[in-house]
């Protein structure tokens, strides 16, 4: 197995395309899985469409499911901070694509996300792991 991490600035997006990089990651690779990683207490990764209005329509559940507000029991750093050490029990923080001819296998408006709603620390990293198959 084969595997790089990457620092990812996330800046005060919640939701921040990453698909170029694991692409890049297995070109040339062959035949295997790609498995992804986010070593965080409060971000996680997802496979959704950008662009179309589906990163507000995430903000906007999330927001409904886990409200910014000042309501954890976990309650160091920024109002609401204890909604971001729940996001990853609703957002996985690792995700496995299968990967045919270096190329990974999304679908036709797939992306990879890394989702942080986390405001007091904006720079992530990304593990990438290869796995031959």
């Amino acid at each position: 197995m084969d595997s790089r991490t990457l620092k990812i600035e996330t800046a005060s997006r919640l939701v921040t395309d990453v698909t170029r990089h694991v692409a890049e990651a297995c070109r040339g690779r062959g035949d295997g899985l790609v498995n992804l990683f986010v070593p965080h207490a409060t971000c996680g990764l997802a496979l959704i469409e950008t662009g179309s209005g589906t990163e507000d329509d995430l903000a906007g559940i999330l927001d409904d499911v886990l409200p910014p507000v000042d309501r954890y029991r976990h309650r160091h750093g920024s109002t609401g901070h204890g909604r971001d050490h729940v996001l990853p029990a609703f957002i996985s923080p690792s995700l496995s694509i299968p990967v045919l001819g270096g190329e990974p296998q999304l679908g036709t408006w797939q992306s990879v996300v890394i989702v942080d709603s986390n405001t007091d620390n904006r720079t992530r990293t990304l593990r990438i792991s290869f796995l031959t198959g």
